[in-house]
């Protein structure tokens, strides 16, 4: 995929602070793979296409750079990070820790109004599967797992992994548009919802462990497909 051109302004708030801003569109935009591995991102041609200083740039650069997304070069490159698969492990046990401990809490009491919610999130995929529609269902899979954590009275954990995630995201934009992985997803999550009702911990966790390993299961197909894309 190109680099973005500098004649294609990029969208900016002005009623908002700059540097957030930057930040999440880069970050939207390295894991929609829009800037795919080893772009090259330019402090001036940013700036120009958002309107602004190099100063919210840099800063945006910097906490990309936090999160693993970017590799800063001082005086050299800024480059888009390519895919670790050691650092998509490490997030997905990270993740599959806490969200095991998150459905537990929550079938141990199911609360109908969650029941509710999570089930028209997965209307929302189901109505999405088969189509091209990917960062669409990737919201709506999204907006599923925070509701999770918000029922659990733990949003700043969803934050966390938000955080630490970026590498096994792209993994997961890669391997979505595979025969079969959105029906898949929609599988799980009716199967862990199903036995969030039902009061049934142990399948609840089961399902979602089974869950959080589909993508990693397939790595080594996606880096045969993409091997570009990935760090050696």
């Amino acid at each position: 995929m190109p680099t973005p051109s500098a004649s294609r302004p990029i969208p900016f708030d002005r009623s908002r602070q700059a540097s957030p801003q930057v930040f999440e569109r880069l970050r939207d935009m390295i894991l929609s793979l829009e800037l795919v591995p080893g772009t090259v991102l330019s402090r001036a041609e940013l700036a120009a296409q958002f309107g602004l200083s190099q100063t919210p740039i840099r800063d945006a650069l910097i906490r990309l750079g936090e999160e693993g997304l970017v590799d800063i070069f001082p005086q050299h490159a800024t480059v888009v990070s390519h895919i670790d698969a050691d650092a998509a492990t490490q997030a997905q046990f990270l993740r599959r820790s806490i969200e095991a401990e998150v459905v537990l809490t929550l079938a141990s009491q199911p609360d109908a109004a969650l029941l509710r919610q999570l089930r028209a999130q997965i209307d929302v995929q189901t109505a999405l599967m088969g189509s091209a529609a990917y960062l669409e269902f990737i919201a709506a899979d999204r907006a599923f797992h925070r509701l999770m954590y918000v029922a659990a009275g733990v949003p700043d954990l969803f934050d966390l992994v938000r955080q630490r995630s970026g590498h096994v995201d792209r993994l997961r934009m890669l391997n979505l548009p595979s025969i079969g992985k959105q029906r898949a997803i929609v599988r799980d999550h009716r199967r862990i919802v199903d036995a969030i009702a039902s009061g049934d911990a142990a399948t609840a966790q089961a399902s979602l462990r089974e869950h959080l390993s589909g993508t990693l299961g397939q790595i080594d197909t996606i880096r045969q497909a993409h091997p570009g894309y990935f760090s050696a």
